[in-house]
């Protein structure tokens, strides 16, 4: 039998979201018969909720800064990121017939700000290329090297040449990142980093005065929390502290930092100093600092709420609104956080991202041990990762 008579090499993904995808992409362009297996209903479920609030499919920055949002993982995901960077990507969504723009600070959006118009004419394009979707079937393990799943009709095994990994991380677990595939990968001997919140909103046990400004937003302020820095925005809300802002710092908090705010970053002690110098007279503390530095009534309630009684002294006072401690009562629990740190640790995998203990099984996206602010960097690294797994199972399958 010549090799073009030959049966396909066979090639399984679990789990539909961009990485499992991407990664089915390629495998069927290597000429794998391929199926993907998720267990929801549907496929691309945190996908269409990320496209809630405009896809942001990645951020165009100069390629070093790219890079640095990695932090720990950079060096092990720094080939990866190369082969498929932030331009790729954005060819990528071209190719799939979306128009995309940029904002101001770097991210890049589909210009229907959304997702669902991509995912159709990416499953279309996985369609044509004979990708088999299989919904409603969720991975329990291994049985005879095969994967097993729970599905409509039963317990199913599925055999295949090389299998990929890409079931999420362990939040928003409503939409399928539940975690529990990390069992049966420590009975196979992989080695996976605990769980834990990244990306996540702060807890905060507000005074009764707080409730008035639930729904207001902290706009244009500094955060740091150890290593970690920013310039953004946090909303208050019933619950605690969120956004972007406080999103890119909580890490820093995870690891037992405080969090510091600077309510007027873009004015220095000194000039503060300076404007608190002025006589107070009859006005309230509030009215004061708002006529005299502008300081918006969110920002004063949130001061008063961390601080009170303020101190009187013109430098103390600076000095707290250029960094005011934030008590607070921790990260929001782990489903609530926007993505996860933890997972399959890195050197538990080969350079193709292939399992050293369990050879033909390869894992992508946030199943893997790495994190990274929002902003666009997580859809990309979740691409980037796919690809890679996909083209290294591709070869692994057909080393022969």
């Amino acid at each position: 039998m010549t090799s073009e008579n030959l049966p396909a090499r066979r090639g399984v993904v679990i789990g539909a979201g961009p990485a499992g995808l991407m990664a089915a992409e390629m495998m069927a362009a290597a000429g794998l018969a391929v199926t993907v297996c998720d267990h929801k209903p549907s496929v691309g479920r945190k996908l269409l909720m990320a496209g809630k609030s405009g896809l942001n499919i990645t951020k165009a920055e100069e390629h070093a800064k790219f890079l640095n949002a990695f932090s720990t993982a950079k060096e092990p995901l720094e080939p990866i990121l190369n082969s498929f960077d932030a331009t790729a990507v954005q060819e990528w969504a071209k190719g799939l017939g979306q128009t995309l723009f940029t904002g101001s600070t770097g991210r890049v959006f589909p210009t229907v700000m959304k997702a669902s118009p991509l995912l159709r004419a990416w499953l279309a394009r996985l369609a044509d290329a004979g990708v088999v979707v299989n919904t409603r079937w969720r991975w329990t393990g291994w049985e005879d090297g095969a994967p097993v799943f729970d599905t409509p009709d039963g317990m199913k095994g599925l055999p295949a040449d090389v299998t990929v990994l890409a079931m999420g991380g362990a939040s928003w677990s409503r939409l399928g990142s539940t975690g529990a595939w990390a069992l049966p990968l420590r009975d196979a001997g992989v080695d996976i980093a605990p769980f834990a919140p990244a990306n996540a909103g702060i807890a905060m046990n507000w005074s009764p005065h707080m409730e008035a400004h639930f729904g207001a937003a902290l706009k244009g302020i500094g955060l740091k929390s150890g290593t970690y820095r920013s310039r953004g925005e946090a909303v208050i809300s019933a619950r605690g502290l969120e956004g972007g802002g406080i999103y890119t710092v909580s890490r820093g908090l995870r690891e037992g930092h405080p969090l510091m705010l600077d309510l007027l970053p873009d004015q220095s002690r000194e000039a503060l100093v300076e404007k608190l110098a002025k006589p107070r007279g009859k006005m309230s503390v509030a009215n004061y600092l708002r006529k005299t530095l502008k300081l918006d009534v969110a920002k004063i309630a949130l001061l008063q709420e961390m601080a009170r009684p303020l101190p009187a002294n013109a430098t103390d006072l600076a000095r707290l609104l250029k960094a005011l401690p934030v008590k607070h009562a921790g990260l929001r629990p782990l489903d609530e956080a926007i993505s996860t740190a933890g997972g399959v640790k890195l050197d538990a995998l080969d350079d193709g991202l292939m399992l050293h203990a369990r050879p033909g099984v390869f894992v992508a996206g946030e199943m893997l041990d790495w994190e990274a602010p929002t902003g666009g960097y997580l859809i990309s690294a979740c691409l980037a990762t796919g690809r890679w797994a996909g083209q290294h199972a591709a070869a692994w399958a057909q080393r022969d």
